[in-house]
């Protein structure tokens, strides 16, 4: 796969991308992000349902549309995820994208591999459930949740409440990134015309893509001017971890309403309070300019 730059090996971490890129129009900056960035040696990508009929299929044709612009249709694995949310939380769906999870953490590798969740956690808690024996063999980004203690209703996590508590009750690493650390990722229309539409034939269609979004019913909840890039701090976050920003906690169960039940005796996990939101959209625009040049 084209890269802009190299990394040395030893400083390369292995990815999987797991997104429900049709639910909106950030994944696809996010994926993008992921897929030019020499760092990250993407190992697939996993369409992800948000919990309406046909979701995941709709996640997956559109990770296909963003390779299929970037000139790599063919050269990235692409795997489809489960359907539908877990009916329990010991009850799995076979699906690809678990599979794919399950053989990428058994691999003798000694880079690291982090799973960047973009949307519900169902297909790495499929893949928890089926092979407990990979939780301490990754790390998991999640964009997901809502700030501690209370939390509180969010999308990501109230589309897949057991699968959460599954992630949160296993043996992997857990980064989570709580609303109120992801919303802050504001980036205004102005901005997107000025440093992504410009940029080949994949600029043109994230912005035309965001605007239309944002005019349509569907995006009556925008601002008007600016988007959320709510998911791009997992792709930040992987290729500059700081070392401040998070605070660790006991890990909550979830309840029926998105809040969180505390003092559960579970694993410490990492809870995002801030990212460096100039960094993760500056890093992203200079690589969409480099990426796209003489398109």
């Amino acid at each position: 796969m084209r890269q802009l730059y190299s990394v040395p090996e030893k400083k390369r971490i292995r990815v999987l991308v797991d997104t429900d890129a049709a639910c909106e129009v950030d994944d696809p900056f996010a994926i993008a992000h992921a897929l030019m960035s020499p760092k990250l040696d993407v190992k697939g990508i996993l369409s992800e349902h948000f919990a309406q009929p046909d979701t995941e299929a709709a996640s997956y044709r559109e990770i296909e549309n963003i390779l299929a612009l970037m000139g790599l249709a063919g050269q990235v694995p692409l795997y489809h995820g489960a359907e539908k949310p877990l009916a329990s939380p010991d009850q799995w769906q076979e699906c690809q994208a678990a599979d794919a999870i399950i053989q990428e953490a058994l691999k003798e590798d000694e880079r690291p591999l982090m799973v960047l969740c973009q949307g519900a956690v169902t297909n790495l808690a499929c893949a928890l459930l089926k092979c407990p024996e990979i939780g301490s063999r990754l790390t998991c980004i999640w964009i997901g949740g809502s700030a501690y203690p209370e939390g509180g209703w969010e999308f990501n996590m109230n589309n897949d409440i057991h699968a959460a508590n599954v992630l949160f009750a296993s043996g992997t690493e857990l980064w989570q990134v709580p609303k109120e650390c992801y919303t802050s990722m504001q980036v205004g229309y102005a901005e997107l015309l000025t440093k992504v539409a410009p940029c080949g034939k994949l600029g043109a269609y994230l912005c035309e893509n965001l605007m239309a979004f944002g005019a349509s019913p569907q995006g009556e909840w925008s601002p008007g001017e600016s988007w959320v890039f709510g998911d791009s701090p997992a792709v930040g976050l992987a290729l500059h971890t700081p070392l401040t920003g998070f605070e660790m906690r006991e890990a909550p169960q979830v309840k029926d309403d998105c809040t969180y039940r505390l003092n559960t005796g579970l694993k410490p996990i990492r809870v995002w309070q801030q990212v460096n939101v100039r960094f993760i959209l500056e890093d992203f625009f200079a690589k969409l300019q480099l990426w796209t040049q003489g398109e």
